[in-house]
């Protein structure tokens, strides 16, 4: 079973390596996964053996709060007219026992119904029928936990937040720049009152901090409530390097003060005080974490672009009337109108009308698309032309293409990419070794040299301050969330941060032919026709004559001549000859068409004709079909017929040559036919002649070589093979797309979009990269500074103050560097 909980409370990496192995050591639990930039737990877990209860348990034993994450359509009504429980016994009853309802409860206390459906089943509208046909009545949906519900609910969430933590840091400041006015002011000749100047009063100097330091303190609360119960758990995380780092300065200078209020040397102790530094220590971290919370809210953007495209209302057509209705009342059959400039409220079917529909949101295609009756289309994108549609809705909901997108997106921003586990090792024990090394500096200093114990307190407190795992932690989840955000829009799916760190690194990207180097729609390429004959008038007589078969081929045909705009003659006899072609009477003229040998076989004249027969060798040669056409006993003509090779193909072979990627090609196609379309694409190796189920084998042997591979396919009958590589790219359309197939998705179906996704690849991989070097940086060079290295050879320290910037400038460093993922652009 799998379950993916909220998790409140944690600050850094180490919170979360520490969670993610609590849990995951759980009996029962056979993965867990946790992300810090997400705040979220994903788990896989043997429902027999532990429940959720169990591990919502496990996470508050670990000092964390978890929510379960519900899926699925929750809301609730408000409902009028119930007068006693007998009332809301039996809506609840009705309700319960209503299929697509999996769960209603009616309150009397609060008038309201709570339901969790499925959309698919039954609509509102249909539970608000259903609770007046019971005696009552409903009101305007109070709230929804879909997935557009809990992402505002978050982002209001993280709103408040940030509200809070800027009147916290804003008070933190209010006191801190007056402190740090009066102990570092007299040293820049500003005066003070004698009444807390350290040379006159040295108790009103030291009182003075005391009082401007204690708010400081209490409006950076949480570092000492979260931090210190986490230090005695034995699992100290960021907040408890603050904790412990500003107590040690707090307490020390609180000594110092009795000690001046004693008359103990009362001038030297105080200009040993260091409650300025405390102060400044949690008004600078308060900043650097306002500014990464803000920097954070803002990786989730394209998701809240994405939710933002369904519009509040659609427009039902009922009994001939137009109905304003709110989009969550519209259920499946029903006919909505799309007027010109309308978002589509629903996934449906185009019944009546023609337009042209924006579908730039789902494909990050910006070229408009023809839709006419029959035709898809997809909530959430719009109708930019001049003519109305009505549209049968197919699915809404959770279940429309819009919300498959938001819910793969979602769970690639929760997930990790490989790159990850060093920082996620090292975060973990992180912690307790720079307390260690804290520790250890300070009694190094303090035992073993001539500096008094007020350095070695300093080197101690500088030690816990710069230390800074949530850097660590924030290096991979904020680029993974920000570049897959960015891939969604430009219509490239990446269902796992996994394959966003495997796309950089293939090296042998395998080809379906059909659909995916080629259009996968044969068409008449080039027509011949012997002397005498009328080009158009030949496609007519052939375009009649195939309208009675269902061979591709004859399809091909067909359309050709439909697309000259001309009426096609009649066709008053048909016969089809298997595997050779068909005879009929159209237009009044007896007709073969078919391959050579049949032609041969009823003795037609011109056979033997030398530019016909040149040209049906070219035909070949070049991969196309050669269809002979003979009417009244003489060949008339030849058609060619193709599957057209993509217009962005071999650009896009050419790109990823230069890119050091090998291409293969798979089809069913002949030797021939196979080699004609590769030397056309630039593709370096051709496989033909290879039946679906054995182009998994093809992949493996790839693999076999030691090489990163890549399927690329149509996401249906290629689901094997992509499964089997490293890496699955399933071509899509945008609406009629198979996205549950392969690693990443193709939405537009434009080969070009591989580039997309490895340019974005590598781009992520190398944001994730440059994180990490700072993360480490910062603490690399920053710990043993702050543990007095430089002062060894006579540098100098480093002040705790310094050092407190340093660690807020790592994790706003490492998340400002991740949001420029949201400028990317695939190269041209």
């Amino acid at each position: 079973m799998h379950s993916t909980f909220e998790i409140k409370g944690m600050t850094c990496s180490a919170c979360s390596s520490r969670l993610e192995r609590v849990i995951g050591s759980l009996d029962g639990v056979k993965r867990a996964t946790v992300n810090l930039a997400a705040e979220t737990l994903a788990a896989d877990y043997d429902s027999g053996q532990i429940s959720t209860a169990d591990i919502i348990a496990s996470v508050e034993m670990a000092g964390f709060g978890a929510v379960e994450k519900i899926e699925g359509t929750e809301l609730t009504l408000p409902v009028s007219g119930m007068a006693c429980s007998a009332c809301s016994s039996r809506l609840d009853r009705v309700l319960n026992g209503t299929e697509g309802i999996t769960k209603a409860q009616v309150s009397l206390a609060s008038e309201t119904a709570t339901l969790n459906f499925n959309p698919a089943t039954i609509s509102l509208r249909s539970i608000r029928q259903i609770i007046a046909d019971a005696g009552f009545e409903s009101g305007p949906i109070q709230s929804a936990h879909n997935a557009k519900e809990n992402f505002e609910k978050r982002k209001a969430e993280n709103e408040a937040k940030l509200v809070k933590m800027k009147s916290r840091l804003f008070a933190a400041l209010a006191f801190t720049i007056p402190l740090l006015t009066i102990t570092m002011g007299h040293m820049v000749g500003i005066p003070l009152p004698d009444a807390i100047n350290p040379h006159t009063s040295p108790l009103g100097f030291a009182l003075i901090q005391l009082i401007l330091t204690g708010p400081v303190l209490w409006f950076g609360r949480n570092f000492y409530q979260q931090g210190f119960p986490n230090l005695l758990r034995g699992a100290p995380n960021m907040d408890s390097l603050i904790a412990v780092g500003t107590s040690a300065a707090v307490i020390y200078s609180l000594w110092n003060t009795i000690e001046i209020a004693l008359g103990i040397d009362a001038h030297a102790r105080a200009m040993d005080l260091y409650y300025e530094s405390a102060a400044t220590i949690i008004a600078l971290i308060l900043l650097g974490k306002f500014q990464e919370t803000r920097a954070r809210s803002r990786t989730s953007d394209a998701i809240e672009k994405l939710m933002d495209l369904t519009p509040a209302q659609a427009i039902l057509l009922q009994n001939g009337e137009q109905v304003p209705t709110p989009v969550e009342e519209i259920g499946p059959g029903d006919l909505i109108l799309i007027r010109p400039g309308d978002r589509v409220a629903a996934d449906g079917k185009v019944a009546e009308g023609h337009s042209d529909i924006d579908e730039s949101m789902l494909t990050g295609e910006s070229m408009p698309v023809s839709k006419s009756t029959g035709d898809d289309v997809a909530g959430g994108t719009v109708n930019i032309g001049g003519g109305a549609l009505n549209v049968q809705v197919t699915n809404v909901g959770e279940n429309t293409v819009l919300s498959r997108i938001i819910r793969l997106v979602q769970e690639a921003q929760g997930s990790k990419a490989p790159i990850s586990s060093l920082a996620d090792t090292v975060s973990f024990y992180f912690v307790p070794a720079v307390m260690a090394i804290g520790i250890a500096a300070a009694l190094s200093w303090f035992f073993f040299s001539d500096e008094p114990f007020t350095f070695a307190l300093r080197i101690f407190i500088s030690v816990m301050v710069i230390a800074c795992p949530c850097a660590m932690g924030l290096a991979t989840p904020t680029a993974i969330m920000v570049g897959t955000g960015r891939g969604a829009q430009l219509g490239v799916l990446v269902k796992s941060g996994e394959a966003l760190e495997t796309a950089g690194k293939i090296e042998t990207m395998i080809f379906d032919k059909t659909g995916t180097l080629t259009y996968g729609k044969p068409e008449v390429a080039e027509t011949f026709t012997m002397e005498g004959e009328n080009e158009q008038d030949l496609l007519l007589l052939a375009g009649s004559a195939e309208k009675q078969s269902e061979h591709p081929l004859a399809k091909a045909v067909v359309r050709a001549a439909e697309e000259t705009g001309s009426p096609l003659p009649k066709t008053t006899s048909f016969q089809a000859i298997s595997g050779l072609g068909i005879n009929t009477v159209t237009g009044g003229q007896p007709m073969l068409l078919g391959n050579r040998k049949f032609l041969e076989q009823n003795f037609i004249g011109g056979l033997d004709n030398n530019a016909a027969n040149e040209t049906a060798q070219r035909f070949a040669a070049s991969g196309q079909s050669p269809l002979y056409i003979a009417k009244n006993g003489k060949l008339a003509g030849i058609l060619a017929i193709a599957d057209r090779i993509k217009k962005e193909t071999p650009q896009t072979i050419s790109k990823l040559h230069k890119l050091g990627v090998k291409t293969v090609m798979l089809t069913g196609d002949n030797e021939k036919v196979a080699h004609a379309i590769a030397d056309e694409a630039g593709i370096d190796k051709v496989v033909a002649q290879v039946m679906p189920d054995r182009k998994a084998e093809v992949v493996n042997m790839e693999k076999e070589k030691g090489c990163k591979v890549a399927m690329i396919g149509d996401g249906i009958n290629d689901a094997p093979a992509l499964a089997s590589a490293d890496m699955g790219i399933a071509m899509g359309t945008g609406i009629d797309v198979a996205i549950e197939s392969g690693d990443v998705v193709l939405m537009k179906g434009d080969l070009s979009g591989v580039l997309t996704a490895l340019s974005l690849s590598r781009a992520t991989v190398r944001n994730i990269k440059q994180n990490l070097f700072w993360a480490f940086a910062f603490n690399v060079l920053g710990i043993p500074v702050a543990a007095g290295l430089l002062h060894i050879f006579g540098g100098p320290t480093l002040s705790p103050m310094f050092a407190a910037a340093a660690m807020s400038l790592s994790s706003v460093t490492v998340v400002s560097n991740a949001l420029r993922l949201k400028f990317f652009k695939p190269e041209d």
